[in-house]
């Protein structure tokens, strides 16, 4: 039988729920910077979007960067790191005038930032931390980035609103700056802790490299869930607000509604996580892939700024399973390929959701451009999510060296 979490056990998720709220808020901000952005120096969506798409690919080619790094020098190291990353970025994104600096800024230095805090850092000592409740544990690191999410449009977009956008980045640069140290000081001590946990593993029998796992079917189908999955909702939630307003809503209430719907995120996530444990990683998924489905489709019925039952029921859908399927996603890896070099692991299958990412998000303003409407994206996304939850059916066999 498992023992049972230590108390420490527990702040560390709490640390990392805080941290992760953090830095997915600041990041996820940017749909509000986009219409902006838009506004103020004419792009047209798809250059709007580019930013935030290079964002979302850089992420995902850093995770084995990150992965290896937090495998060497530990989860507060990296919090600090990330900290100043963002705060750089932040501030640094105040002065831009072209689009090659908000590329940069944000797509590469606070992308950058934001990795070293976040999942890939740390998830694998917490599932080392949690056997048995690995899937509650890991879900609740990932709830922050459906809370993150929720709190940031409605905040950013009465920032913009009060301030301007300049204004606004800095206003977040210097909370960053103030949070830095106190968000690093939660993982005091977990490097040891790590060494520990690792040493049991161990002790419990041979554990994955990057290239054991790299020969087996399981690592790559994992590679196509994240990439699927990430096109899916990429192509629908960078452009969820450009898309209410461009049907009629006024700003501040679409961003209030499809916050709202974020928020449901949070509850989402730690329950589809939590019954993993129970009915399977594949079931819980497959449902958490049915429920975004209906909520796209729920945006396709939107033709007019009088159909508010549908944008509520678009924000609640496809917002209570934002990343709910994350946990299951990641508690998969973690089962399938545990040990010291599961950061390292998990890195490289994270390229696969870095580049879905990228790709549904810079597409859907493409595809707007093309067609002067986002119903093609949308679906786009539901294929997308029928084939991820395809795939991660075929996660059920076991794994053989």
């Amino acid at each position: 039988m498992q023992a049972r979490p230590t108390r420490q056990a527990w702040l560390i998720v709490a640390g990392g729920f805080l941290a992760f709220t953090v830095s997915a808020s600041l990041m996820h901000a940017y749909t509000v910077f986009l219409l902006a952005f838009v506004e103020e120096f004419g792009w047209s969506r798809a250059e709007a979007s580019l930013a935030y798409s290079v964002g979302q690919v850089v992420g995902g080619v850093a995770s084995p960067l990150v992965g290896g790094l937090v495998d060497r020098i530990g989860e507060r190291r990296m919090v600090l790191l990330g900290g100043v990353l963002l705060a750089l970025g932040l501030l640094g994104s105040a002065q831009a005038d072209a689009l090659w600096q908000v590329v940069l800024l944000y797509g590469v230095v606070m992308t950058l930032g934001a990795s070293c805090i976040g999942l890939v850092v740390f998830v694998p000592l917490v599932s080392r931390l949690f056997v048995a409740q690995r899937g509650m544990a890991i879900s609740l690191l990932q709830s922050a980035n459906g809370f993150g999410r929720a709190i940031s449009a409605p905040l950013a977009q009465w920032l913009v609103d009060g301030s301007g956008w300049r204004n606004a980045y800095l206003l977040q640069a210097g909370l960053m700056g103030l949070l830095v140290l106190p968000l690093a000081a939660m993982f005091r001590g977990t490097e040891r802790l790590a060494r520990a946990t690792a040493a049991g593993t161990a002790a419990e029998g041979p554990a994955w490299t990057l290239g054991q796992a790299m020969r087996t079917r399981h690592f790559w189908l994992l590679f196509l869930v994240y990439m699927l999955t990430s096109i899916g909702s990429f192509l629908v939630s960078l452009h969820q607000l450009a898309f209410a307003v461009g049907q009629g809503f006024e700003p501040l209430y679409a961003a209030f509604v499809l916050g709202m719907g974020s928020l449901l995120a949070l509850p989402g996530v730690i329950l589809t996580g939590t019954i993993s444990d129970h009915i399977g990683r594949e079931r819980a998924a497959i449902l958490a892939y049915a429920i975004s489905i209906v909520g796209v489709a729920a945006a396709l019925g939107i033709g007019s700024d009088d159909q508010h039952l549908l944008l509520w029921l678009h924000a609640c859908f496809f917002g209570i399973t934002w990343g709910a399927r994350g946990p299951a996603i990641t508690a998969k890896t973690a089962d399938l390929f545990g040990g010291p070099r599961l950061g390292t692991i998990l890195g490289v299958i994270t390229i696969g959701s870095g580049l879905g990412a990228g790709l549904g998000s810079w597409g859907a303003g493409l595809l707007f451009d093309l067609t002067g409407t986002y119903r093609p994206a949308f679906v786009l996304s539901i294929l997308a999510y029928a084939a991820g939850a395809l795939a991660f059916w075929a996660l059920r066999r076991p794994v053989a060296r």
